[in-house]
């Protein structure tokens, strides 16, 4: 590294790369801490769904303009980030959140009959109730965007685990890691279950829930198809009224979980200890019902941590403490290039945006 870094950020998760990533745009040297291997922690697995369809206008909004990023960001990294295969949702939630996107303008949602829907998603079994596709949606090719993103920040990017960081009281912010300690004009934490643990340290007391996830992995039977939806089920049709899926890169395989987390104590506990082998056993039970193009035996499995704020599964905010920002929510991957160049733009002394401080509760539904 040719300057000393000016901005610490801690977790290379999905966030933490975009937000250096961001930094880098703007000629900001960054030092980038992770304890593991990037992109695998709460940023785990091959493919998340990009979807415009939320319950907060405002999120909407938001979410097109991540959009955006996304096909910027592709254009120059040189791979794709983002299918064009579009999102099939299904369910009471369909006129709902249909009528935010039409209102919104722009983003190409619509109504979908059985045989449209079929054609789509030619895994799904048949379905006659409401359905909607959002065309400008698709998989997030999750580990291209992660190695690619990791790629092109080079040495910015260390391997370490950082135990507390704090205001020095000279304009300055002090990273204490397992090997070390450095002065920084500022940092931005997004470090997912140890966010609210480090923002401890500056006396923020943040609201996050944290929980237990568990997604399935599935072989399409035959040959993948040419195209294949992400699919989000809140119909209760098939057994479950909260289910999302993405295909793999190839259309070869295709990711399936519940929305249901598990819930975890402060401790880091489980208050059940067999529930994620139970929401992994009825995610294996709706593919037999909804899914039959999948084989139904799961040829992969991701377990990982989540984490929420009250007001929302979608929701995220972030906390200022002395130039120290801390990012936390759920469901961030898609929104993380948007949410860095905003990180990144308070790190440099821009006003943070309003709808990312706490008090505008960013994706209730309202």
């Amino acid at each position: 590294m040719d300057r000393v870094p000016e901005v610490a950020v801690v977790g290379a998760g999905i966030v933490g790369l975009c937000t250096a990533y961001a930094l880098a745009e703007r000629g900001t040297a960054v030092r980038v801490y992770e304890s593991g291997v990037p992109g695998h922690g709460q940023s785990g697995g091959q493919s998340r769904i990009f979807r415009h369809a939320h319950d907060d206008a405002r999120l909407v909004e938001f979410t097109r303009e991540a959009r955006a990023v996304w096909d910027e960001w592709a254009d120059r990294l040189g791979a794709e980030l983002v299918s064009r295969d579009g999102v099939v949702a299904l369910g009471s939630t369909v006129p709902g959140r249909l009528r935010i996107l039409q209102d919104a303008g722009g983003i190409p949602a619509r109504t979908v009959d059985s045989a449209e829907l079929h054609a789509r998603m030619p895994l799904l079994a048949d379905y006659r109730g409401p359905a909607m596709l959002d065309e400008g949606g698709g998989a997030i090719r999750t580990r291209a965007a992660v190695e690619r993103l990791a790629d092109a920040l080079g040495d910015s990017l260390v391997t370490d685990e950082v135990i507390s960081l704090y205001p020095t009281g000279r304009g300055t912010v002090e990273v204490v890691s397992s090997v070390g300690r450095e002065e920084y004009a500022t940092a931005v934490v997004c470090a997912g279950v140890g966010t609210a643990r480090l923002a401890r340290n500056v006396g923020l007391s943040l609201p996050v829930q944290p929980a237990a996830h568990v997604r399935l992995t599935f072989q399409v039977r035959g040959a993948p198809p040419e195209r294949v939806a992400c699919l989000q089920d809140s119909s209760g049709d098939f057994g479950e009224v909260g289910v999302y899926a993405a295909p793999y890169p190839g259309n070869s395989r295709y990711a399936v979980g519940l929305s249901e987390t598990v819930e975890v104590r402060e401790d880091g506990s489980f208050a059940d200890a067999e529930a994620l082998t139970a929401l992994s056993d009825r995610a294996r039970a709706y593919i037999s019902h909804a899914l039959p193009g999948l084989d139904p035996e799961p040829v992969e499995r991701l377990n990982c941590w989540v984490t929420s704020l009250p007001w929302s599964e979608d929701g995220m905010a972030v906390w200022e403490a002395d130039r120290i920002f801390f990012a936390a929510g759920h469901n961030l991957f898609k929104q993380a290039p948007r949410l860095g160049r905003a990180l990144a733009g308070a790190a440099m002394d821009d006003e943070l945006e309003e709808n990312l401080r706490p008090a505008a509760a960013l994706g209730q539904p309202r």
